[in-house]
């Protein structure tokens, strides 16, 4: 896990210290761990969330293949609401993941597609969405067999 606060001066980087405790950390920790302050943490911790978000992911995966306009999206992402959508979007183009081209037609015509930021998280999208459907079959067993023993989950 990433550290959440400051590491103060005349301390060693954590990664340092689990390393010489016998254990190790990650890579990516490792490379991080001695630079990422708890202001790092917090944006790292934000772009995630938008990134992971079910709705934005579905939306990248819609617009992989070009443009689409807003009643397209909502039409091939099913259950999304309008609202959802909206905002959803909003916080794509906020993040430079997106564009919004409006186009001065009657009606007006509004399509949306990735920027190039946005093309790079294809490939790490399509590929979680890969992994998410090879691994389905287990995950459902897995939850079969902990609301056996648990009972289940009202939250799903």
């Amino acid at each position: 896990m990433l550290p959440t606060r400051k590491i103060r001066s005349g301390k060693q980087p954590a990664a340092k210290q689990a390393t010489q405790r016998g254990r190790s950390l990650p890579a990516l920790t490792q490379q991080h761990a001695g630079s990422l302050e708890s202001s790092d943490c917090q944006a790292v911790g934000a772009v995630l969330s938008r990134i992971g978000d079910k709705w934005s992911v579905l939306v990248v995966m819609q617009l992989a293949d070009g443009p689409r306009r807003f009643n397209e999206l909502k039409r091939a992402i099913g259950g999304i609401s309008q609202r959802m959508l909206t905002l959803t979007l909003r916080g794509l183009e906020r993040d430079g993941m997106i564009t919004r081209t409006v186009f001065e037609t009657v009606p007006p015509r509004v399509d949306y597609s990735l920027t190039e930021l946005g093309q790079s998280l294809r490939s790490p999208v399509e590929a979680l969405g890969m992994w998410a459907f090879e691994h389905l079959p287990a995950i459902e067993k897995a939850r079969q067999a902990f609301d056996i023993r648990h009972g289940p989950d009202k939250s799903t």
